[in-house]
């Protein structure tokens, strides 16, 4: 009679938000658990030996979406619709998604219980609340958006009518679109209208006298950001606050909008799109020991939960965007595969452990151990530095891009 095969023990991870640190996270710690280098971390050289540790995974991604939104691309596509296509993804069509150890879940979580390690869970489109049993817990659920700096639909099909609708209301505009916001949204926004509908009047807004008022940037990339804009067509009111539009009618008899700011100046236009909101954290879903004030995750260099949050070390890392607030796909995805090393790491301390006949409680006396016993290797983490200023625009055909050397 043969042996009975041995128990294979599957680790679970559950990760809140499906954009570029959610998935970062997924797909790096996959890598890792089959023993390849993980797709955003060091390669190894062809002389070099990596040996990774390997592990039966359970991952399974929340997401309010039925796919894949490509935030960062979100000026364009509501300027071009054979670019909305492409912008969203449905998760059940990307290939790297379809894997029996990965399951996305389209629906909200609704509050999470570090002591338990279980999440409530609520489907689209249903009032059923469900429990999500977990051994890691990754909230990259990032920020919250208004329209139109991103769609508020949460399937493909209503996100593109959304999106068609916007883009029909700006091309028609006789009398010209003005973007309210000098920010980086606007200034994309602005510039992508203007490049992919020539002979649109585009007018940028913005209240103060430096364009990117809000980025800790030097003045020159502002000033830059300015030149390249009235480049690409776009005319710009500097020093222009907003105060109302009212319903009115041209000299032909049309209907149009009359566009008034508080310096006195008005001016005729068709639509108004405001490009500026005040993006506020996702994370309602998290006990309050895990937050500040605002509602960001008060993470540790290593991305865990702070020591007041039960089971920090195996709760999180978390990778959400509050990290470095600077709202940029490369430091989600960077701080992705950061979480996704430290929680392979963690795993390993706890196989050695559970080798040791040891579990999460302090070491056992010196006198219990018996001669073949060893410490168990202490986890390498890595540790994120804060996120320097950077950035990089597309305006028109042109781009303006700066940053620390090296970055």
């Amino acid at each position: 009679m043969g042996s009975m095969p041995e128990p294979v023990n599957v680790t679970r991870v559950l990760v809140v938000g499906g954009a570029y640190g959610g998935l970062s996270v997924a797909l790096n710690l996959q890598d890792l658990c089959r023993g390849l280098p993980p797709r955003c971390g060091e390669k190894p050289t062809d002389d070099e030996q990596v040996v990774v540790a390997q592990f039966a995974l359970d991952i399974t991604i929340v997401d309010e979406r039925d796919g894949y939104y490509h935030t960062i691309g979100s000026p364009l596509a509501l300027a071009s619709e054979a670019f909305a296509e492409k912008c969203w993804v449905k998760y059940d069509e990307i290939p790297a998604l379809q894997s029996p150890d990965i399951r996305v879940l389209q629906g909200s979580v609704k509050s999470v219980d570090p002591e338990r390690k279980v999440a409530s869970y609520v489907g689209h489109g249903s009032t059923e609340t469900t429990e999500l049993q977990y051994d890691y817990f990754v909230a990259a659920s990032g920020l919250r958006r208004v329209w139109p700096v991103v769609p508020q639909s949460l399937r493909r099909k209503q996100y593109l009518f959304e999106a068609g609708d916007h883009i029909r209301a700006v091309t028609a505009a006789k009398h010209g679109v003005v973007i309210v916001g000098g920010g980086a949204v606007g200034i994309e926004m602005a510039a992508e209208l203007k490049l992919v509908h020539p002979h649109l009047t585009v007018t940028l807004v913005h209240s103060r006298d430096k364009l990117l008022s809000s980025e800790s940037l030097p003045d020159e990339v502002k000033d830059r950001s300015l030149d390249l804009l009235r480049d690409a067509g776009v005319d710009v009111l500097m020093s222009h606050r907003l105060e109302r539009t009212e319903k009115t009618t041209d000299d032909a008899g049309g209907t149009c909008l009359r566009v008034h700011f508080t310096n006195g100046h008005a001016m005729l236009a068709d639509n108004v799109v405001m490009a500026v909101s005040r993006s506020v954290p996702s994370t309602t879903y998290l006990p309050h020991s895990a937050l500040d004030e605002e509602g960001y995750v008060k993470i540790q260099a290593n991305l865990t939960f702070p020591p007041t949050t039960p089971n920090p070390p195996t709760t999180s890392p978390s990778a959400t965007s509050s990290a470095g607030r600077a709202k940029r796909c490369g430091a989600a995805m960077h701080m992705g595969y950061f979480a996704a090393h430290n929680i392979h790491q963690h795993m390993q301390l706890q196989q050695q452990q559970q080798r040791l006949g040891k579990d999460d409680s302090p070491p056992r006396a010196q006198e219990q151990k018996t001669e073949t016993e060893t410490e168990p290797k202490r986890p390498q983490y890595l540790e994120l530095k804060e996120i320097p200023p950077m950035i990089g625009l597309a305006v028109g055909k042109q781009a303006v891009l700066t940053g620390p050397r090296g970055a």
